[in-house]
């Protein structure tokens, strides 16, 4: 992994175990609770892969098993999320671009469920039946919708700064390349609202430069009828 995807991972994944334990974790909601944790890994897998989507979920979930009030084995989130970050990372596109919102949906979906089977799974492996009491079948379905409702305001907002990133369009335009980069949420963003934001971004500096080729056309075509007036007069005198 290169330096900028560590940073910028670390700094995500602190924030998000933050939130997740001083917020998230208080709001005794019934059932489950909104892993805002999981997200952030599913997010950073669809943008850098499958090789770093296990190694970003496995150091996540290590600091979720060591961070209070953890009361489970250290290791089990962490194999969990390593596994729900590799599972993420291969069901990113090869274009790198979703085409609609549905991919990234789906995968939160495959995600929550995913996760909530594994780390139950290991707990009966390792003697721990608490998911026996609770109800797995609400677990199952409360993960769903808690992890579905934070995804809109959370998945973009991660892939897109991974992205960014990732392609510093100023290095592109630098080296003779396209201007635009294919943003990853822009599937996801596009779904919900009918809009491109790379397209926009695009069509803007498109309609810039037109406008100031225009503008500069009509300044020279003055100055020659301008220049041209000024000859005649000449050679009237």
């Amino acid at each position: 992994m290169r330096f900028n995807r560590i940073l910028l991972a670390s700094t995500l994944v602190v924030v998000a175990l933050v939130v997740q334990v001083s917020i998230l974790g208080r709001l005794q909601l019934p059932g489950a609770v909104p892993d805002l944790l999981l997200l952030t890994v599913v997010a950073l897998a669809l943008v850098y892969g499958h090789v770093s989507g296990a190694l970003i979920g496995f150091a996540a979930g290590l600091l979720a098993d060591l961070a209070p009030p953890a009361d489970h084995a250290a290791g089990r989130y962490a194999l969990v999320l390593c596994v729900i970050g590799y599972a993420a990372g291969l069901a990113r596109p090869d274009s790198g671009r979703f085409r609609s919102a549905w991919g990234p949906m789906l995968t939160v979906v495959a995600a929550a469920i995913g996760s909530t089977l594994l780390y139950a799974g290991v707990g009966a492996l390792v003697g721990d039946t608490a998911a026996r009491h609770v109800g797995l079948t609400g677990l199952l379905f409360t993960a769903t919708v808690y992890d579905l409702l934070l995804a809109p305001f959370t998945v973009p907002f991660v892939m897109a700064l991974a992205r960014r990133a990732e392609n510093d369009p100023m290095a592109v335009e630098a080296n003779g390349g396209p201007a635009k980069a294919a943003d990853v949420s822009s599937g996801w963003l596009a779904g919900g609202t009918g809009l491109r934001i790379g397209s926009q971004r695009g069509g803007l500096r498109l309609m810039t430069a037109r406008n100031r080729a225009n503008r500069a056309g009509r300044i020279k075509g003055v100055k020659s009828v301008k220049s041209m007036k000024s000859v005649k007069s000449i050679k009237k005198l």
